[in-house]
């Protein structure tokens, strides 16, 4: 079968909210999910739904009473049953060829931008996220469909090989197996989609645990899929609380690989659980990561100050700082130091807080737990620094916290060392451009960095010398996009799996090699 042609990958673009078109496309969708409230939404088994009496029940974080939908409350028998399901997809997918595959995930990405206003709609309502936010989110869920089903058509068929005398050789590369997806509530869609499409196009089959503080995006992403005609058993959707379900599912000697995106700690006790083999299983596990950061943007004393307080407010608040990839930690030469406070300081004062559906900058964060742990963070920032914005909680409804700045932090200070996931960044002040380097690199992360600067010189020691997998100059450490910016990081921030980049699919399949020798039959063949 000769390979699909289609057009060269191409982000998709964002929506532009100040166009009344586009604002009211957005204000109808949000009003459309809001006569959909609390409904009821199954777990999916086999292509079936599955009702519970217990439910998984999702709510608003700007208004916690407002509950956005009870979704099925999976048990062990049915992660058992999931699993099953999806290992008996694998026999008949796996042999899918990987064109149609591919199509199939083409298709899908179709539906998803047809339905766009409606993603982010729910998102906006489920997660607290603006509209820009949301929708970003949603193109880049798109993206990754559009870029991994081209991938799968570059990677699909056999390789080319040294050819031995006397025999045809190749190499080809096939899927693993029955895979478990466990994608975060930060990026709700886009993550979760990004996972899930690239274990499938590449011929496996899934079982996906989503956020307990995201289901619908699951639900919708399931609809998607269903909608494009993947067969059943290749998509299973448990939703389920707590780590019991997803230690299951983690644990099973049918469980092949697992791509997890989170925090440090679930991170670690995934691939440790993983690593160990259980009566049954015949592989070693495989186990994507994607876990925390410490971000830090990095301004020199030669820096475009203006531009680097622009980047660094938009690091440290696009969607609350609930970001990995966030700006927690700006380190700032001296000689700069007092001016950038100022700077920072002045341009978070300025941000709008409130209601996300009125598409204000700063909304809630995602739960009372975040709201309690950050409040924690903020009192532990009056102790080792100088609060210079925000320190506070807003409104009476909702899990709004002012952005915070802690101004004057120690490199080696808690809130310079342990994530926060949350509105607050710490302002550490450096000698020089040598000690930033060496202050960005003393967490136990490694995921986005950024430096401002016009010294060529430093640029290069920053290339050289700042460790992490994704570095920007003199621009935002948030933004990876699909294709340009394969994003992943080191150290304590996982597995550097490099989504979105060239590498990432391979990490779902395995590669074969065939030596056949030659005869006179097969010279005929």
């Amino acid at each position: 079968m000769a390979k699909t042609k289609i057009p060269a990958f191409k982000n998709e673009e964002y929506k532009d909210y100040s166009l009344t078109k586009e604002r009211k496309a957005m204000e109808n969708a949000i009003a459309n999910a809001e006569k959909n409230l609390a409904k009821k939404y199954p777990l999916v088994i086999d292509g079936k739904g599955v009702f519970t009496e217990k439910a998984v029940i999702t709510r608003n974080p700007a208004r916690p009473k407002e509950v956005i939908g009870y979704f099925g409350h999976g048990t062990i028998d049915h992660a058992e049953q999931a699993l099953q399901a999806a290992s008996n997809a694998f026999k008949l997918w796996s042999k899918v060829p990987f064109e149609k595959r591919a199509n199939m995930l083409l298709k899908a990405s179709k539906i998803a931008l047809r339905r766009r206003y409606d993603i982010n709609a729910w998102m906006v309502k489920e997660v607290g996220k603006n509209w820009l936010e949301a929708d970003a989110d949603t193109a880049e869920a798109i993206d990754f469909m559009e870029f991994y089903a081209r991938e799968m058509l570059r990677l699909g068929g056999p390789k080319p090989v040294v050819q031995l005398k006397g025999e045809r050789d190749m190499s080809e590369y096939i899927p693993l197996g029955v895979g478990v997806i466990i994608p975060p509530w930060n990026f709700p869609f886009a993550i979760l989609v990004g996972m899930s499409a690239a274990a499938i196009v590449t011929g496996n089959t899934i079982v996906l645990k989503p956020s307990s503080d995201s289901p619908m995006m699951g639900q919708l992403f399931v609809e998607i899929m269903a909608e494009a005609g993947f067969p059943k058993g290749v998509l299973n959707f448990i939703t389920a609380p707590g780590g019991e379900v997803g230690d299951y599912l983690v644990n099973s000697p049918i469980t092949r690989f697992i791509s997890f995106t989170g925090s440090k700690e679930i991170g670690l006790r995934v691939t440790q659980n993983a690593a160990t083999h259980r009566d049954g299983q015949k592989w070693i596990k495989r186990v994507v990561a994607e876990m925390g950061g410490k971000d830090a943007i990095i301004v020199a004393k030669d820096a475009d100050l203006d531009d680097a307080a622009d980047g660094i407010v938009a690091s440290a608040y696009g969607f609350q700082g609930q970001k990995c990839s966030a700006c927690s930690r700006a380190i700032i030469e001296q000689s700069v130091y007092k001016k950038m406070v100022a700077k920072i300081t002045e341009r978070v004062n300025a941000l709008e807080i409130g209601e996300p559906t009125e598409n204000k900058r700063i909304g809630p964060v995602v739960n009372e737990r975040s709201f309690n742990k950050i409040q924690e963070y903020i009192e532990i920032g009056r102790k080792e620094g100088r609060i210079v914005a925000g320190g506070n909680a807003v409104g009476t409804e909702g899990y709004y916290i002012a952005p915070t700045v802690v101004a004057d932090i120690a490199p080696n200070a808690r809130l310079a060392q342990e994530e926060i996931f949350g509105p607050v960044l710490a302002l550490i002040p450096v000698k020089n451009f040598d000690e930033a380097i060496e202050v960005a690199n003393n967490t136990e992360y490694g995921l986005t960095g950024a430096v401002y600067t016009k010294s060529s010189k430093n640029i290069e020691r920053a290339k050289q010398d700042f460790f992490v997998g994704n570095l920007y100059i003199n621009r935002k450490c948030t933004g990876a996009m699909v294709g340009a910016h394969p994003f992943g990081g080191f150290n304590m921030s996982g597995t550097d799996s490099k989504a979105g980049g060239q590498d990432y699919l391979l990490l779902f399949m395995q590669a074969k090699s065939i030596a056949e020798k030659v005869t006179a039959a097969t010279k005929k063949s």
